[in-house]
């Protein structure tokens, strides 16, 4: 059964809801009990991390279908465990500061880079030490889960730099509450259109692979690369269309108080690893 690419794409969508949904759970809980409590939570949690790094290893010269899979979950809690450390406010950036609105664009993209770099500088070396390990070996699959996730991710950050119609931050922690002011909304900027295309590509790519595939763990890594850079399509198209996808982690989440709600404002963050 698990060598079926449709249960492969149901086993993406069920690790993306769940995971991000657990992550938010975590991080709102840590919230509530400060900063402090939040780093010690992260620190705590950086098994994760190793077993990431240490599934990278074990599987990169197995070509089965379970293989497949424990490359992309391994991938996967590589990339939680970075998630959980920016939105605990661990790994963010040195800049911590409310972006002024009489500022030059410049000025306003310094600022943002500097509210985000510390992550986003661990995010490529990750990036580039699973590349570095799996080049040449025959089960790549979990670079390429980290690869659609960190080129998405930026995507979505530069998005919401240059202007969106939809940024909610009714998912961000109080450690990243300055994030917002670095935000522009817009009713279309001129990137969004090369993202959506740019993904739709890569999600074409990834189908004819599984067409073209000779194994069946060759059939179910590209199976899983495609549910999971067609998610990061949605993600993108999230912030201009008007659907209430926060109710996705309703499960976890309550809803605020009717007075605490902001619809106008919307941080990527909210939406899945």
């Amino acid at each position: 059964m698990l060598n079926d690419p449709w249960i492969a794409a149901l086993v993406a969508l069920f690790v993306w809801w769940f995971s991000t949904g657990a992550i938010l759970m975590v991080v709102k809980y840590a919230d509530r009990h400060g900063v402090r409590f939040g780093r010690a939570l992260t620190w705590a949690a950086l098994p994760v991390f190793f077993v990431g790094a240490y599934g990278i290893w074990a599987t990169a010269d197995l070509v089965s279908s379970a293989a497949a899979y424990h490359a992309f979950l391994s991938a996967l809690a590589l990339w939680a465990w970075i998630e959980m450390a920016f939105l605990t406010g661990t790994i963010t950036g040195p800049n911590q500061r409310v972006c002024r609105e009489d500022i030059p664009e410049w000025e306003r993209f310094i600022r943002a880079w500097g509210t985000i770099a510390y992550h986003e500088m661990l995010l490529a070396a990750t990036l580039a030490g699973v590349w570095l390990y799996t080049h040449g070996a025959e089960n790549t699959f979990g670079f390429w889960t980290f690869a659609v996730l960190f080129f998405a991710r930026v995507s979505a950050k530069l998005n919401l730099f240059l202007g969106v119609p939809k940024i909610n931050t009714e998912f961000l922690p109080a450690p990243l509450a300055h994030l917002p002011s670095h935000f522009r909304y817009a009713k279309m900027n001129w990137l969004f259109p090369i993202s959506v295309s740019a993904l739709t590509f890569a999600v074409a790519c990834w189908l004819e692979r599984i067409y073209s595939a000779s194994s069946p763990g060759d059939v179910i890594g590209f199976s899983l690369l495609a549910a999971m850079t067609a998610l990061a399509l949605l993600e993108h198209w999230f912030m201009v269309l008007p659907l209430p996808d926060e109710k996705l982690w309703r499960w976890m989440i309550p809803a605020p108080k009717p007075k605490q709600q902001d619809k106008t404002i919307r941080t990527e963050d909210a939406h899945g690893l």
